[in-house]
């Protein structure tokens, strides 16, 4: 039985070849929204955050043999306390995680935290377009919002939750684009020129994360784009493709 941390594309596409593999697995995510293509697939799912107690009692009452992290490249809480747990546990952790891309050149700055993100987006003024979903939305409105010179766009998911933090944060709601992708290049360029966008921030997320078709769209119409890294997590076990993951779990099995 594997524990498996789910909530992208790409993680839902593991976790039915898991499946389809004939490995029993029970899969966590955060939203009901992010369950129900799982659910579809004929899937466990738990829905909900979870401490790493609560994913060391989710061991010792399912018997788990393993957990497999496929979680956003940006889940790094979610990641720590999976980890943390499996080691408590004695149970192996693989993690899955997809390939970054190459983004350098002019126009696009990379940085190590949101903050700092935030930081050179003030310094830079203008109308800044955030893509980086609600969860740090936080951080950019106690620094950007209501600043002179100053316009900030949110781009994120059509949530409820999303639009009542929103609220809460003062955010107008003429600078909201509530709207899920994945997007064209063609798309954004449009979004960018709607808005007047001069800065764009974006996650070092990876191609299934459509980062390319942000940034692509950016330079092309000369829009400054900052990129925060992702965070650095010393993972065990780390596999960039299905196979690796596949063959990993063959061979634990084996050996039990």
């Amino acid at each position: 039985m594997i524990l498996f941390l789910a909530g992208t594309s790409d993680a839902r596409e593991l976790a039915i070849l898991l499946k389809n593999e004939g490995h029993s697995l029970v899969t966590t995510v955060v939203t009901d929204n992010a369950a129900i293509e799982l659910k579809k697939a004929g899937l466990d799912v738990y829905v909900g955050r979870l401490k790493k107690e609560d994913f060391v009692r989710m061991i010792k009452k399912q018997r788990f043999q393993a957990i497999v992290d496929a979680s956003h490249p940006f889940a790094e809480e979610a990641s720590l306390n999976a980890l943390n747990a499996a080691t408590e546990a004695g149970i192996s952790y693989i993690r899955y995680e997809r390939e970054k891309q190459s983004h350098d050149g002019k126009g696009i700055t990379k940085v190590d935290s949101y903050a700092i993100a935030a930081q050179q987006a003030f310094e830079k003024k203008g109308v800044i377009m955030l893509t980086t979903g609600s969860k740090t939305l936080q951080i950019f409105t106690e620094i950007l919002l209501h600043q002179p010179d100053i316009r900030v766009i949110a781009r994120m998911l059509p949530r409820k939750d999303n639009m009542e933090k929103c609220e809460r944060l003062g955010f107008p709601q003429k600078d909201i684009v509530a709207i899920q992708g994945p997007f064209t290049k063609e798309f954004n360029k449009v979004l960018y020129q709607q808005y007047g966008v001069t800065t764009m921030i974006t996650k070092e997320s990876g191609k299934v994360g459509s980062v390319d078709e942000k940034v692509e769209a950016a330079i092309e119409l000369g829009i400054e784009t900052i990129m925060i890294k992702r965070p650095k997590v010393d993972y065990k076990n780390l596999y960039s493709d299905f196979s690796g993951v596949l063959a990993h779990i063959k061979n634990l099995l084996v050996e039990r």
